[in-house]
């Protein structure tokens, strides 16, 4: 009775309801016996702004669900992929690889006679194609006579349709038949001529054979410097005929560029194209030159490299020439100082000489003088 006493003489909340308003107050309001859940919230957590903690639910609303282990299809949800069941092989022994070796056995026998096959009936579509080939050159034959025989009827319609006289038709087969006469005459002198060619051409090669069988024999029988001669001078022989034949060639060439000339002498077009012509290999070349010096040449720093080691090259070269030069200069010295010896010891020399072949002859004057008196 006392706690309904404090209850009512307690104060209502604030806000817009009063008395009469229909809501009971705060303090009178009937406890909570639980909490919505919210289709938005995850589960096990209360709505937002309100005061209650969180509540436990149990049932299907509190499980973990992971999308991820139904994956969706066009078709809707798939069911989850299961392991393989059922007993495997554990242990890969001698009769497991054995039944893989005979299946791979297997395998390659109805390939190879599969490929068999494949060659059997290209052979058999060989064989056909040549028979074919053969009845098509047969068929070819007899239609190139047909198409002859047509002709002929043709013309004979022709002459029917257009009224031609017998005697026309006769005189037509008369000078047919003459030109063919003649030309079977002259196919006849083409054909003897031709085999009195062949045995003539059969002849000269048999005497060739002949001459050079008697050259050969000749040659086993000369000595052997003879023959190392013959052999040197054959050499010679070929060289020089091939070379012959190349400047027979070059002469040809030649020729023809000097009849070329003659045909440009009367035209000054044609000689500013020549000229032009020669201008344009002129420029090739030395774009070919360039070109080929380009490729010669390396990178900035390879030439570096190169012109560094070309002046050293080129400094012990002047080192060793400066030292041959200083040893030619001593020699040269020495040689000079004998030499002025050599002159003053002859200048002596001859001094002495001198002085007896003058004094030789003072005393032959004095024994002329005394002679005459």
């Amino acid at each position: 009775a006392s706690s309904t006493t404090m209850a009512s003489q307690r104060p209502v909340s604030r806000g817009p309801f009063g008395p009469g308003s229909g809501r009971p107050p705060t303090a009178l309001r009937p406890p909570q016996t639980a909490v919505r859940v919210s289709t938005a919230m995850a589960p096990g957590s209360a709505r937002p702004g309100s005061r209650a903690g969180p509540v436990a639910s149990p049932g299907v609303l509190s499980a973990q669900i992971k999308v991820a282990d139904r994956p969706v299809t066009q078709q809707g949800l798939s069911g989850m992929k299961t392991g393989i069941k059922g007993p495997q092989r554990q242990i890969l022994d001698k009769s497991y690889y054995l039944g893989l070796l005979r299946s791979k056995i297997n395998e390659l026998t109805m390939e190879s006679s599969k490929l068999q096959k494949d060659i059997d009936t290209s052979s058999q579509e060989n064989s056909v194609y040549l028979s074919y080939e053969k009845r098509a050159e047969v068929l070819a034959g007899e239609i190139k006579d047909l198409q002859g025989q047509l002709a002929d009827y043709n013309m004979l319609v022709d002459k029917l349709n257009t009224n031609t006289e017998m005697d026309e038709v006769v005189n037509d087969i008369i000078m047919l038949k003459a030109q063919n006469d003649r030309e079977a005459q002259s196919m006849d002198v083409i054909f003897t001529e031709r085999r009195e060619k062949e045995d003539m051409i059969r002849a000269v090669e048999d005497d060739i054979v002949q001459e050079k069988q008697a050259a050969q024999n000749i040659i086993q029988k000369m000595s052997a410097d003879k023959q190392a001669k013959y052999t040197e001078m054959k050499a010679t022989n070929e060289e020089l005929m091939q070379e012959l034949d190349s400047l027979q060639e070059e002469l040809d060439a030649l020729m023809s560029r000097k009849e070329t000339f003659e045909d440009l002498v009367h035209s000054q077009a044609k000689q500013e194209a020549v000229v032009l012509h020669e201008k344009l290999l002129e420029l090739e070349n030395r774009r070919d030159a360039m070109l080929a010096e380009d490729r010669t040449m390396g990178s900035p720093q390879e030439e570096r490299e190169s012109l560094f080691k070309q002046v050293k090259e080129n400094n012990q070269e002047i080192a060793s020439m400066e030292r041959q030069l200083s040893e030619v200069r001593e020699k040269i010295s020495h040689l000079t100082e004998e030499m002025r010896q050599l002159d003053a010891d002859m200048e002596e020399h001859q001094g002495a000489v001198f002085s007896k072949y003058i004094h030789l002859i003072g005393m032959i004057c004095a024994g002329l003088e005394r002679k005459e008196w």
